[in-house]
């Protein structure tokens, strides 16, 4: 009877071994410490990519929310993991300025063609045959935007601490619209949101904004605004002598940006799993988009954005898949 115990204890183990190893996973005891920035909407990418690490094993802790300078220097020593929100070129220099390439694992591109720019009302512009922002060099122009009657037109413009607004700033100086020209500077929500209460009252609006953003849903260009166009190239740092002109000709101010997954490189490379995920993640930005318009529209709590992200996996499941199955191939290489 003995013998026939030891006998089945056996067999068990020798069944159970190759079980247990085949549920090990990569990250299977390694912590990730995921940042963004403090726009809400940027965490509908970086939810996306916290799923596809806990797919692989990893323990991922909840996104801390802090300016982009911060995390990039906390990604840098090591306080952070990875942030799925780098922007290039925009953000060049302060990538640069916490280390570079020595110190951030940057492979491959998860969001792209993102544009920026200013845009104004499309009635405004056709009224006034407002194409370029230097037209609003002209007083009586930029007073048609002056919404706190300073006599300047208001420009609903970055956080501070954004590259943006530090741009906007330059090209406000070298345009020639200091006197003309007030970029309203805080939380870029809070004011946008101002901005398009504005519009629906049939005021003229003038703000910079971005893609992948809810804001080209609700105000899409063309029908409902206009993008402006710029005389010429400035951009501020190591990037001002660089033409900012687009494919198609038009100079709005600002490069086509792609957004990259970058993370602590002393980490990326002990994690090849990891490494290889924020490699190959593709997110398209007409998604983000419309995401966004979602939470605009109400659906922005925790539990609504991972609904959204859950949803764009399942829609997405082969795809899905594939990154999970090609990373955890190279956590056996």
């Amino acid at each position: 009877m003995l013998n026939k115990k030891l006998l089945v204890l056996s067999l068990t183990a020798i069944v159970a071994a190759p079980a247990a190893m085949a549920a090990k996973l990569p990250g299977d005891g390694v912590t990730v410490l995921p940042v963004q920035s403090t726009l809400p909407e940027e965490s509908f990418q970086t939810e996306l990519i916290n799923k596809a690490l806990e797919k692989l094993g990893y323990t991922v802790k909840p996104t801390e929310e802090v300016d982009y300078n911060v995390a990039y220097t906390a990604i840098a020593a090591g306080d952070a993991t990875y942030m799925a929100v780098n922007w290039e070129p925009l953000q060049k220099d302060m990538y640069n300025a916490a280390g570079g390439d020595s110190k951030f694992y940057r492979k491959g591109t998860y969001i792209s063609g993102a544009a920026q720019g200013y845009l104004i009302d499309k009635k405004t512009a056709d009224k006034y045959h407002i194409t370029d922002i230097s037209q609003l060099k002209d007083p009586k122009i930029a007073k048609l935007f002056d919404a706190n009657n300073d006599g300047k037109a208001d420009l609903a413009g970055c956080n501070p601490g954004w590259v943006c607004g530090q741009v906007i700033e330059a090209q406000i100086k070298a345009y020639g619209l200091s006197n003309t020209v007030q970029q309203n500077q805080g939380n870029y929500s809070a004011i946008i949101a101002d901005t398009l209460t504005r519009y629906k009252s049939g005021k003229p609006v003038l703000y910079f904004t971005w893609t992948p953003y809810w804001v080209s849903d609700e105000l899409k260009p063309g029908r409902d605004v206009v993008w402006l166009t710029v005389p010429f190239s400035v951009t501020p740092g190591s990037q001002k002598n660089e033409d900012t002109a687009l494919p198609n000709g038009k100079n709005y101010g600002f490069k086509a940006n792609n957004e990259h997954v970058v993370a602590n490189k002393e980490w990326a490379e002990k994690n090849p799993a990891a490494a290889k995920l924020f490699s190959i993640v593709k997110l398209p930005l007409a998604d983000v988009n419309a995401q966004n318009q979602r939470m605009h529209a109400g659906e922005s709590s925790s539990a609504d954005i991972e609904r959204h992200v859950d949803g764009w996996i399942h829609a997405h499941q082969a795809q899905f898949d594939s990154w999970i199955k090609e990373a955890t191939a190279a956590a056996k290489q």
